[in-house]
């Protein structure tokens, strides 16, 4: 599928739940969120006849979000059925969880047909992690991440959202967790969309705070077309630090994603708040309410100009 800019999408992100287990301070009010009406929530049969439509039209990646994907019931039913797609063109299944749960799915999610998964992860201080998530124990994630390994669900990456004066101090570690093990730990600028445009410039750190603090990094070839990690190397590790800099170097050029919302909204942009209404297409009419989102992507995204209107959902209603 060719947007209006030639990008070829074939990269759909479907947000099964706004709710979490954490309320992460950039992500959600400290209130917490009210809980929406069933019928105000995509049902599973309806994602994955969104998933049918999108690999019919030549989507060949689907990942599953939040809110915490893994606290919607049904969510081992959902990733089976379309792990089935795999025999029609969809190549990698893949779904990104803040990694307290997955102790317990992580062998049945391979099973199901799971390929691959992302852990959020944002401070290895117990004190730091507690903070920021306002009730998590870093030590169920690194339990999780342990369960991942031992499940081989491959490539393991880890994403850490970049927060100066807060999480700053732990880059050197953060790095050396790819000395040993072959996982990418992936540093993502603070954008401002939701609760995070609270936090203020002064917190947000450009990426290139990295290369500067871990001088030793080496380049690795840039991927192109879909890719929106820069990747490097330590000397003689065996896994990657990839970083995505949404705001000091777009790749807009390169991105090749659409994303559905919980409540059923496809976002053709992260920062952006036009949204395509599935309610508005009858019950054949999926293959116009994706492709009318594909055509509706803009160029790139308009953080950087004064003019810029910030997203006003915040993330855990969106989908990471």
């Amino acid at each position: 599928m060719i947007d209006a800019y030639g990008r070829d999408i074939n990269y759909l992100r479907i947000s099964v739940t706004d709710l979490c287990n954490l309320k992460c301070t950039y992500c959600m009010p400290e209130k917490g969120i009210e809980k929406k009406e069933r019928c105000d929530i995509l049902s599973l049969e309806t994602m994955e006849k969104i998933a049918e439509t999108a690999v019919k039209l030549g989507i060949t990646k689907i990942r599953l979000t939040g809110g915490e994907p893994l606290v919607r019931r049904g969510i081992l039913d959902l990733v089976q059925n379309i792990a089935l797609l795999k025999n029609k063109g969809l190549k990698e299944l893949g779904l990104t969880t803040n990694g307290l749960l997955l102790k317990k799915y992580a062998d049945d999610l391979k099973k199901a047909g799971l390929t691959r998964v992302n852990i959020s992860i944002d401070s290895m201080d117990p004190a730091k992690y507690k903070e920021i998530t306002r009730c998590g124990n870093v030590q169920d994630v690194l339990e999780g991440v342990r369960a991942a390994k031992e499940a081989k669900l491959f490539p393991l990456k880890i994403n850490v959202v970049l927060i100066g004066g807060f999480n700053d101090n732990e880059i050197e570690d953060f790095v050396a967790m790819t000395m040993d093990d072959d996982i990418e730990v992936r540093f993502i600028e603070l954008m401002p969309i939701g609760e995070a445009g609270a936090w203020g410039r002064e917190h947000f750190l450009s990426n290139e705070e990295i290369l500067k603090r871990v001088p030793t990094l080496i380049p690795m070839p840039f991927k192109g077309h879909g890719s929106v990690a820069r990747l490097y190397k330590l000397p003689n590790s065996k896994g990657n630090v990839g970083l995505i800099s949404s705001l000091s170097s777009h790749f807009c050029n390169y991105c090749n994603r659409i994303r559905i919302t919980p409540d059923g909204k496809l976002k053709p942009c992260l920062h952006s708040n036009i949204e395509i209404d599935i309610r508005n297409y009858g019950e054949n009419g999926l293959e116009k309410f994706l492709i009318d989102g594909i055509m509706a992507k803009p160029t790139r995204h308009c953080i950087q100009n004064s003019d810029f209107e910030p997203v006003i959902r915040n993330m855990h209603e969106i989908g990471g």
